[in-house]
């Protein structure tokens, strides 16, 4: 059992993606500072921090909701980042970089998700 959000891979997944964003985004246009790049800085963002809202909560149920939420927050990301390869704002190499790291965490956050939802299985049906 961690102390700790930090000291989870998974936390720490998130938070480097998180960095990762926000440094391929700090070329965009300025003109996109309000939408673009807010947008899929958040959504980056909120991953780890909806992964460190769960650590922090007592039941089990309420921990499955919030990684629920950072799984949604980071399928909202690689829509983003989809977008902006489409649209020549991001290269090739740095996208894919990025997919494999938050395919990686997608599959992490769903063995949390399943593994939660086992012992909930377990306590309620013993």
């Amino acid at each position: 059992m961690y102390k700790n959000f930090k000291d989870m891979p998974v936390w720490q997944s998130a938070m480097n993606a998180a960095v990762n964003i926000f440094e391929l985004t700090d070329s965009l246009p300025r003109k996109e500072d309000y939408g673009f790049t807010s947008q899929i800085r958040k959504s980056a963002l909120s991953i780890s921090a909806n992964i460190a809202e769960a650590f922090g909560r007592e039941h089990a149920l309420d921990k499955i909701n919030f990684y629920y939420f950072a799984r949604g927050s980071l399928t909202e990301t690689l829509s983003h980042l989809d977008y902006g390869q489409r649209v020549k704002y991001f290269k090739n190499d740095k996208v894919r970089e990025l997919n494999v790291t938050l395919s990686a965490l997608h599959n992490d956050l769903n063995k949390l998700i399943k593994t939660l939802k086992d012992n909930v299985s377990k306590t309620k049906y013993p």
